[in-house]
């Protein structure tokens, strides 16, 4: 039961709940671009569904992220895919003929998109509410709670505003290759390479492959 009189109990909430700003941020951007094609009731399932998803796959992660973490290249696989999600999130529209099965591969498509990219990006975020959480399930799931509200609140802002200034979807997508490039050097596999250490490489890596992803979103379509 949590003593609510105790000190330490808020401490943690407010650290959880810093956590969820962080990690929502994240899993918003995601939804956004995800969804942004997609019309009327599509766009809204897409940022439910998404929302349900990301909250799941915190809840499954919360058991086995550490371990996972620990195996070499999960995180290079988890970042090549985030990549691959990236580049297929700033890639600009295709034209097609209206229809309704062409609209329901649309919202499945984006569904995948934010399961993919919210497991890959949840890996290392999990460790640090379970951290806080200490196994306080009422701490968790109160979490979890605000991590939908900011979720579903902060992909419809994102929405809005990519519909405005398109701009903003190069840079959400430049945003996952960086996530891509630091998860990248992260990995255990490559840690016993001393090349792999160096600070330019740090520096660099991420700030190219959001570069990368850039590039690709400004591409006009054909």
């Amino acid at each position: 039961m949590a003593n609510f009189a105790d000190s330490g109990f808020w401490v943690a909430l407010a650290q959880i709940i810093s956590i969820d700003l962080v990690m929502s941020g994240d899993n918003a951007a995601v939804i956004a671009l995800a969804a942004r094609n997609l019309r009327g009731r599509q766009r809204h399932q897409a940022v439910m569904l998404g929302s349900l998803g990301a909250v799941v796959v915190r809840v499954l992660l919360t058991f086995v992220a550490a371990e996972l973490l620990a195996l070499s290249y999960v995180q290079t696989a988890g970042s090549l895919l985030l990549l691959w999600v990236a580049y297929r999130l700033v890639l600009p529209a295709r034209r097609s003929e209206p229809g309704e099965e062409v609209r329901e591969r649309g919202l499945g498509e984006a569904v995948r998109a934010i399961v993919v990219a919210d497991v890959v990006m949840s890996l290392d975020n999990i460790l640090g509410l379970a951290a806080v959480a200490r196994g306080n399930w009422l701490l968790l799931s109160i979490g979890l709670v605000v991590s939908i509200l900011l979720i579903v609140i902060g992909s419809g802002v994102l929405m809005h505003f990519m519909k405005r200034y398109p701009v903003i979807v190069i840079l959400g997508g430049a945003l996952l290759g960086y996530v891509a490039g630091d998860m990248l050097l992260s990995d255990p596999a490559w840690q016993g390479l001393d090349w792999v250490h160096q600070s330019w490489l740090h520096n660099s890596l991420p700030v190219m492959l959001a570069a990368i992803v850039a590039l690709f979103g400004l591409r006009r379509p054909a």
